[in-house]
């Protein structure tokens, strides 16, 4: 892919700001004729004609050719170039990291999960080797790949390339050492916001203006887009809803401190409260499995709650009604148009959604949830990856 015009768009120059504006149209709004297109970017016929036609010879736009209808030859169609090259996504998880590989018009053509230790010594290795192997195995050509996102829970500024909750080296910043390994442009993104991002492009759902995505899995954290953007914060930090002071527990969360919503409301919450049950005595079909090992894992209390485990549902009830109660103070602050609940607990479907409901009721305000929408995430544990790479490439061509 030549990048001609994207260094002279940070210089000011006009036509490069316009083709951006070309580009830009094709990523939100999707393929477009040239009539289309020059009313949408407010450009004259000739001027969309002769801009594509430099975009074409970039390798950043394609034409689809012409369109035949029982009506009629329809007008020939522009948009993306799917050949352009490839686009690699990691999305870090506790145990795993999901990766993906999209093609410049935004289509998951590879899709793998590889199991990974992100808490081991030698992680940052272990993800190298990740990220290279799944690249050898799926026979994809070094020579296409535009770029890598990638996404890591906890504090990461993605403007600095500095993750703080792992891999953190004071010398350098990550995307900077992950360039160094693999030879490519890296750029890192926190796994919430990014999955926020992979949702709201999915479906057409960036017709909302506000959407909220709450990752509800082993942490709790959640992505804004306000007015179809991602906010960030000041320092990149935004989102860090788990280590919301919520209640007067002594249970310490990860983060050190006490009270956090993280420790009630989150997939580690359910774990807990689970094993205390079994310690107890309680009763579960996963009783024997605990007696004999002594250990659950978090996969197999979901697998009980789609067996209709009565402690495994009871518990969930409590973690979803704390989860719905914090979301109805989310609803009150932002007045959002969607709230998606992605993450592991969704997996769980109406178990977790039905207190979650119940407690929005209860506790938010009726006139400002009455236009808000919640549901589950369309793209389940795609999303991540889905918008590592979106991002990626967003990034790349300066939108």
């Amino acid at each position: 892919m030549k990048q001609s015009f994207l260094k002279l768009a940070t210089e000011g120059n006009k036509n490069a700001i316009l083709k951006q504006h070309i580009i830009r149209h094709f990523v939100f709004e999707g393929d477009s004729s040239i009539a289309d297109l020059s009313k949408a970017v407010n450009l004259s016929v000739p001027t969309v004609t002769k801009l594509l036609g430099e975009l074409i010879e970039e390798e950043f736009v394609h034409n689809f050719g012409e369109q035949q209808t029982a009506g009629g030859r329809k007008p020939n169609i522009y948009g993306l170039n799917p050949y352009t090259g490839l686009i690699i996504g990691a999305d870090i998880k506790k145990d795993s990291v999901i990766m993906g590989a999209m093609n410049f018009k935004g289509n998951l053509i590879h899709r793998e999960v590889v199991e990974f230790n992100l808490e081991g010594p030698q992680a940052l290795d272990d993800l190298c080797s990740v990220i290279l192997g799944f690249i050898k195995r799926h026979k994809i050509d070094p020579t296409k790949i535009l770029a890598v996102g990638v996404n890591i829970s906890g504090r990461v500024n993605s403007r600095t390339g500095y993750s703080y909750s792992y891999f953190f080296v004071e010398e350098q910043p990550l995307s900077v050492l992950l360039e160094e390994r693999l030879g490519y442009t890296v750029f890192i993104e926190n796994d919430t916001r990014a999955a926020a991002y992979g949702e709201y492009m999915n479906n057409e759902s960036y017709a909302q203006q506000t959407l909220l995505y709450v990752n509800a899995s082993w942490g709790l954290g959640i992505g804004i887009i306000i007015d179809g953007k991602l906010f960030y914060g000041h320092s990149g930090f935004s989102g860090e809803y788990g280590h919301f002071p919520f209640n007067d527990e002594e249970i310490i969360c990860r983060c050190g401190k006490r009270g956090c919503l993280e420790t009630v409301a989150s997939g580690s919450a359910l774990y807990r409260m689970f094993l205390e049950k079994l310690e107890a005595g309680s009763v579960s079909v996963l009783s024997d499995k605990f007696k004999s090992t002594g250990k659950i894992t978090m996969e197999d209390i979901l697998s009980a709650i789609e067996s209709e485990d009565v402690l495994a549902i009871e518990i969930l009830e409590t973690v979803g009604h704390n989860l719905g109660k914090a979301i109805a103070g989310l609803i009150n602050i932002f007045n959002p148009e969607l709230i998606v609940i992605g993450g592991s607990l969704s997996t769980a479907k109406e178990y977790i959604m039905l207190p979650v409901r119940n407690a929005v009721n209860k506790y938010s305000l009726m006139l400002v949830n009455k236009d808000t929408r919640i549901c589950l995430s369309a793209l389940g544990e795609n999303a991540g990856v889905t918008g590592a790479c979106l991002l990626a490439r967003n990034k790349l061509i300066g939108l």
